[in-house]
């Protein structure tokens, strides 16, 4: 792989993301984000990299070097903006009796608005004991908010290849997965397996990685502020000469760096915007007042015994 796939590669994580099945808002936002890569800033960027090194032809695998390396410490599997690969010797965690005050503290996410927690379950075969399993999860409709739901699983098929293929879903109306009749589906087609095993597999399934959800508040202003830092860091700790042309090339590493970062904000500034939007409260069905309580405890015989006891203990 060049460097400049490995790029355009992390680049392309930010805005698609590995590929996610179901039906969600969230899953839309992130076909949303796929066009707008696809169709806007991937051809854009282009060009403008190739008009950019015309006249250094042997500059851009080294400028994709550099994007990479100063990009992928912030791009998120999430598809969030943030400091997500930070060395400790960048001190990014707290910094201790500065000029202005005693104590000033910095953390990776002061920038940031908190979303959600999820698991994005992707269809996933597994083998335990020789047996294979497959969870499908093209119908499992994402969560909206940050819920707390269970994962139910049902026998979907018995593949031709002796794969046990199930459905996965979220929970709802207090269902639960039906082992028993799952177990009974497989020993009428003769495929003997323990349930135990069945168990396990569930779990492995389960396993796949938990990721935040962020907003970040201000992703241009963020970026381009870590952009000019890492410049500086680069060259007052590297070469000690510079001459004219890259000087030059240093110019269009920055001019690249921050027409990515436009492209990134634009879509960030979007979702900013619609996290801000007012909410307001359409319909309520809880309604309650002091005197429809009261009344409902006067007519009520086990509420008069409950007041007397307390009137004798006070």
């Amino acid at each position: 792989m060049t460097k400049e796939q490995k790029f355009y590669n992390a680049l392309k994580d930010i805005f698609v993301g590995a590929k996610v099945e179901g039906e969600s808002g969230y899953i839309n936002l992130m076909r949303i984000k796929s066009r707008y890569y696809e169709k806007g800033v991937f051809p854009k960027l282009q060009e403008d990299v190739e008009e950019a090194v015309k006249p250094f032809p042997d500059f851009k695998e080294e400028l994709f070097d550099k994007l990479y390396t100063f990009f992928h410490r912030y791009f998120s599997e999430s598809g969030s903006i943030y400091f997500r690969y930070t060395p400790l010797h960048q001190n990014i965690y707290e910094k201790v009796y500065t000029d202005d005050k005693d104590v000033m503290l910095f953390w990776k996410t002061h920038m940031l608005y908190y979303v959600k927690s999820d698991r994005l379950f992707k269809s996933l075969e597994v083998e335990l004991d020789g047996i294979k399993f497959f969870f499908d999860v093209s119908t499992l409709e994402h969560k909206k908010a940050n819920e707390k739901r269970e994962t139910i699983y049902e026998l979907k098929e018995i593949r031709k290849d002796d794969v046990i293929a199930f459905n996965v879903y979220y929970t709802e109306k207090g269902k639960t997965t039906k082992l028993d009749e799952i177990m009974k589906t497989l020993r009428k087609a003769k495929v003997i397996v323990d349930e135990d095993l069945i168990e396990k597999a569930f779990r492995v399934f389960e396993k796949q990685s938990e990721v935040d959800y962020f907003i970040n508040k201000n992703a241009k202003e963020f970026l381009r502020e870590q952009f000019n830092i890492w410049l500086y860091q680069y060259v007052f700790s590297g070469e000690s000469e510079w001459n004219e042309k890259r000087i030059k090339q240093l110019q269009a590493l920055k001019d690249i760096a921050f027409k990515i970062i436009d492209f990134i904000s634009q879509f960030e500034d979007e979702l900013v915007r619609i996290w801000n939007k007012p909410k307001f409260v359409l319909n309520s069905n809880y309604v309650i007042t002091l005197d429809r309580i009261v009344s409902a405890c006067h007519s009520s015989p086990s509420c008069h015994s409950e007041r007397s006891e307390e009137s004798r203990h006070p």
